[in-house]
């Protein structure tokens, strides 16, 4: 059990104290990336925290954010857990009817909202929601029904309720729910997965000690704050190791970003990397010359290097001096170029990432390292590290953790990150949590040596008529690592073969259509597109048993997107959404 001093509030006062003067956050505008230090962060927290308590918010009352990432996001979720009540982040992507379900669901007393526009996503049904006393918005004036954000702040500024805040903190429960994270429903409604601050703290401390973060870290925050990974990631373990949080304008900004930042410590979700790989790829592939030479013998280097690293044995000092040589005339200007030339930790995680995108950032002296977690265990699982890195893993257990594999290839886990429950569903709660261990839904098998290795969801495995049982997920990650390839979902079940959709890198299409004097209208449905396409497929094939085989694809006329409902918003491929929005297209792969 967690202790209290170790609670995210309890930190928070305590890096305020320890680093007055050095910066918590940082927001960008038009002169640049401006700090706030950790006593303001502080003092902040402090007066929303007031504000609260003037508002008439109780202990075990829920309080719901929903906006991009912004120092109000990060202030409203510590005063929130700091004043006893507790947290509940939305997904800025959700449609109206999402954030109605959780605003009733997790009974909300006080919604803050970015702007007017997600203000609106509750038009016309707060006469069913009872028990919403309040709506206040991160930017722009107060309207009808919501009040502004210095209007909120100005309710904490005087001073005569700090005692009964500092009351709260002084009896903040470890095993209270602090924060309600509510996973993404593929099938039905979002469950909400119930994190208790000392579930919290074990998986603040868990990233610390694995990560090795400091008050000099720069990390940049730019994935939704309603996910586990990121609420960790940017909250709970700042508030412990002090370092610092650039809050990102927007996704489309990361690139410029990163640039600008040239964060310590970068996660980034599969998506972010493979844009990374497709853009360089080309750039690489374009080059010529003794240039282009350069660039493929440096990058031949350092995969052989990180390749004889990873397996733990000592490159030879020839291989060393070549790799110094490399970095110096090429990789590190490629690494400045993208951002990461200061980086210590890249990590990826939330969903799988082929191995040849890990080995090409190898090329680029960049390991970026796989971890693997969900909710339910209040983030982390395992980590790949320094020492502790297999390509293909996704690392070993987090030390305090226990990981064995079922019967029947599901991963199970407990330990002092296993969560209390799923608000108001004991059902899924008792069918999740079996004598004290999380069953994750995803199969995986642990080699020899304790490396974990994910092979794809329990859900998604595809029955087909001749009852073979195969999960799509390596074979879409397969697919996917095809220089053409953007997205695959793979279908066949319950069918005698398996077939997949496929969406095309849109970068990749247009240098493949102008090298084969093609024009780029409609180029997806030319000929040669679809035998290059099939030349990779051929490729994948054969690497598979016969009965996992991919018989036949269609390529889908538009990307998958968030908007749509076909990515989350962590940009996860939803397959059955995918499957069902075309419907019709699956179909005519079988009508032969």
């Amino acid at each position: 059990m967690a202790a209290l001093i170790d609670s995210t509030p309890t930190c928070l006062a305590r890096t305020a104290a320890r680093l007055p003067d050095h910066p918590a956050y940082f927001v960008r505008d038009a002169q640049g990336w401006q700090p706030t230090a950790w006593s303001a962060l502080w003092a902040q927290v402090q007066q929303a925290a007031r504000a609260l308590v003037a508002l008439g918010v109780q202990g075990g009352q829920t309080v719901c954010i929903l906006g991009f990432n912004r120092p109000e996001w990060l202030v409203m979720a510590h005063a929130t857990a700091g004043a006893g009540a507790r947290v509940a982040g939305i997904y800025w992507t959700s449609a109206a009817g999402e954030v109605q379900y959780i605003v009733a669901h997790s009974q909300c007393a006080l919604l803050l909202v970015e702007d007017a526009a997600q203000a609106a996503k509750l038009a016309g049904t707060r006469a069913a929601l009872p028990g919403l006393r309040h709506v206040v918005a991160m930017e722009g004036p107060a309207i009808e029904g919501v009040m502004a954000w210095r209007d909120f702040m100005a309710r904490g500024a005087p001073p005569a309720l700090q005692d009964e805040v500092d009351a709260c903190l002084a009896a903040l429960d470890p095993q209270a729910t602090s924060t309600l994270i509510y996973t993404s429903g593929t099938t039905g409604p979002p469950k909400a997965v119930m994190l208790s601050h000392a579930n919290l703290a074990w998986a603040a401390q868990a990233l610390a000690a694995a990560t090795t973060r400091s008050e000099h870290d720069r990390h940049i925050s730019y994935l939704p704050l309603a996910h586990v990974a990121e609420m960790v990631g940017s909250i709970h373990a700042p508030a412990r190791m002090g370092s610092a949080i650039y809050f990102a304008r927007n996704l489309e900004s990361l690139p410029e970003h990163l640039k600008e930042v040239r964060p310590t410590v970068f996660f980034g979700v599969p998506r972010v990397w493979e844009k990374m790989h497709a853009a360089l790829s080309l750039r690489l592939g374009a080059a010529t010359g003794v240039k282009g030479a350069l660039a493929r013998w440096s990058m031949h280097v350092a995969r052989r290097w990180h390749v004889a690293d990873l397996a733990g044995q000592r490159p030879g000092p020839g291989l060393a001096l070549q790799r110094a040589l490399a970095r110096r005339l090429v990789l590190r200007k490629v690494q400045a170029a993208l951002g990461l030339d200061q980086a210590h930790l890249l990590l990826s995680g939330a969903a799988p990432i082929a191995a040849e995108k890990l080995h090409f950032f190898c090329g680029l002296d960049l390991v970026v390292r796989e971890l693997y977690g969900q909710s339910e265990i209040g983030g982390p699982t395992t980590f790949s590290l320094a020492g502790s890195t297999r390509i293909g893993a996704v690392g070993k257990p987090v030390p305090g953790l226990e990981l064995r594999i079922a019967d029947d290839g599901e991963i199970l886990v407990r330990g002092p990150g296993l969560f209390q429950g799923y608000a108001g569903e004991p059902e899924a709660t008792a069918a999740t949590l079996v004598h004290g261990w999380l069953h994750s839904g995803d199969l995986g098998h642990l080699d020899a040596d304790g490396y974990l290795f994910i092979t794809g969801r329990k859900k998604d495995l595809l029955i087909t008529s001749g009852g073979k049982n195969i999960s799509p997920a390596n074979l879409e990650s397969a697919l996917m690592a095809l220089p053409l390839v953007e997205h695959a979902v793979v279908v066949g079940d319950g069918r005698h073969y398996l077939s997949a959709l496929l969406t095309l890198r849109a970068e990749a299409l247009a240098e493949f259509t102008q090298r084969q004097g093609l024009p780029l209208e409609g180029a997806a449905r030319h000929e040669a597109v679809q035998a290059e396409l099939q030349r990779g497929i051929d490729a994948v094939n054969a690497q598979q048993a016969r009965v996992a085989g991919i018989r036949k694809f269609a390529v889908l006329e538009q990307p998958l997107g968030i908007a749509t409902g076909e990515l989350t918003a962590t940009m996860k491929v939803r397959r059955a959404a995918v499957i069902r929005a075309h419907a019709a297209v699956v179909e005519a792969m079988y009508r032969d």
